[in-house]
């Protein structure tokens, strides 16, 4: 997706959902998918269905049907018999408190469901810079720790160059000390995935880390925790 495109739906009704996310799994399973021109060269091996998530352009914790959707999401990949697919909430971690929200992370819990919330910085200056939030650091670190209480989460961090310049090694300290105090306050973390820009983003002073920088900033991490560290590089 585009980030400097307004989206144009906003609204969720499940029932669509139901009938889409059903459709959808249907074409991956049939083999129809891999006839669209878009996904025509995917290798065979990576012909599955690895996750059915809750992502996008816009924060899906945000949805008032969130707890109704999970359930969707989890009937549809119970009649469809997808014991090994995971279910993913890909969130900005701000509202992860909210009953309804709650809710729907008691049911994914249920159904082989993973947190990856979103971590980008260590400070609040840098995170002002880089995430443009509603809330602020230590909102999103106590959200993380409260639902981390609960169930081994994932933390996806994003890496860029700003105005051409790398993130300083005092930030990537910063954000180790913060998983440090997540895991002091009784959190569980899962995995830390390192990745950079991979798609238009926002502002154009915002670019992408070279692999090598990416690798920097991963080993950095690695060397600070004892948490597992994935990194994606732009290129994939």
């Amino acid at each position: 997706m585009d980030r400097t495109v307004t989206p144009r739906v906003r609204t969720v009704d499940p029932r669509v959902l139901a009938d889409e996310l059903d459709r959808m799994i249907r074409t991956a399973l049939d083999g129809s998918l891999f006839a669209e021109p878009r996904f025509v060269d995917t290798p065979p091996e990576l012909r599955r269905i690895n996750d059915l998530a809750f992502s996008g352009d816009g924060e899906p914790t945000t949805c008032p049907q969130f707890a109704e959707c999970v359930r969707v999401v989890a009937d549809v990949k119970r009649a469809h018999q997808l014991d090994r697919t995971r279910i993913v909430l890909i969130t900005d971690a701000c509202y992860l408190t909210r009953p309804q929200v709650v809710a729907g992370l008691e049911i994914m819990d249920a159904h082989d469901g993973e947190i990856w919330a979103k971590l980008d910085a260590g400070t609040q200056e840098y995170y002002q810079q880089v995430n443009r939030p509603n809330y602020p650091l230590q909102h999103v670190l106590d959200n993380i720790t409260a639902a981390a209480r609960v169930r081994p989460i994932c933390i996806q961090s994003l890496w860029m160059r700003i105005h051409g310049q790398q993130p300083p090694d005092s930030e990537v300290d910063a954000f180790c000390d913060r998983l440090d105090e997540i895991a002091a306050a009784g959190g569980s973390l899962r995995q830390i995935q390192v990745y950079t820009v991979a798609r238009p983003p926002a502002e154009p002073s915002v670019t992408p880390l070279q692999d090598d920088e990416l690798e920097a900033v991963a080993r950095r991490i690695e060397s600070r925790t004892t948490v597992p560290v994935d990194r994606f590089p732009a290129g994939g």
